[in-house]
């Protein structure tokens, strides 16, 4: 509009139809064309039973209906380009509505990142990081200083208990030898009463003196 126009009123620029308004009359108008192609096709066919009705009895009339089907074909083949066009357009707006979706989103987005990150600063964060690690390693090392066992220094010798050890089982080694290592809990029980003395069996040369004695008194007599 021109300064003129503005300064003494004139008349408004109309606003142009949104990317979803005109998507929705492009579909609209392909409905309308894919109703007209139905028709000149119910058309075609019409005219094509004609002509051959009238091929043999009516020349004339099976001529006109041959010229009207022509001329609904060519109909038909003008609607089929404008469905091409109107087709490839409204691909072209859904394309370009979906592009401009998808970077207003983007757009929402970084506005978003950018209103959470504004009072955050960089400086600040590595200095928090820093912070954060060296309390880490304070924790580790105030853990290792109560794990260290102070009471109680690691500083026994190895050799010497080596040393005491064998010792010990050499000891040991002595006691089985002259049998002290025989535990108390197997040797036999003390009888409580005194045993009874066994007879004492007469050897064979006792007996075989007694028959010599036997033999001698015999001749004696």
């Amino acid at each position: 509009m021109s300064f003129l126009g503005k300064l003494f009123g004139g008349k408004k620029e109309e606003k142009g139809p949104t990317t979803h308004e005109a998507i929705q009359k492009l579909r609209e108008t392909e409905e309308l064309l894919v109703k007209k192609q139905e028709f000149l096709e119910r058309k075609i066919e019409v005219e094509i039973q004609t002509a051959r009705k009238n091929g043999t009895k009516n020349k004339r009339a099976a001529i006109a209906a041959l010229k009207r089907k022509k001329r609904y074909e060519k109909q038909l083949n003008q609607i089929d380009g404008t469905l091409t066009q109107i087709e490839a357009q409204r691909e072209a707006l859904e394309g370009a509505n979906t592009n401009a979706q998808v970077l207003n989103t983007m757009k929402d987005a970084a506005n978003a990142m950018k209103l959470a990150h504004k009072d955050i600063d960089v400086d600040k964060v590595h200095d928090i990081m820093d912070d954060i690690a060296e309390q880490h390693d304070i924790s580790r090392e105030i853990t290792d200083a109560i794990s260290n066992n102070v009471a109680f220094p690691n500083d026994i010798d190895e050799d010497e208990l080596e040393r005491e050890l064998e010792e010990l089982e050499q000891e040991e080694l002595d006691k089985e030898m002259i049998g002290i290592s025989v535990p108390a809990d197997n040797l036999p029980d003390v009888p409580a009463t005194e045993p009874v003395p066994a007879k004492a069996k007469p050897s064979k040369e006792k007996e075989e003196d007694d028959d010599d004695f036997k033999l001698l008194k015999s001749w004696a007599t």
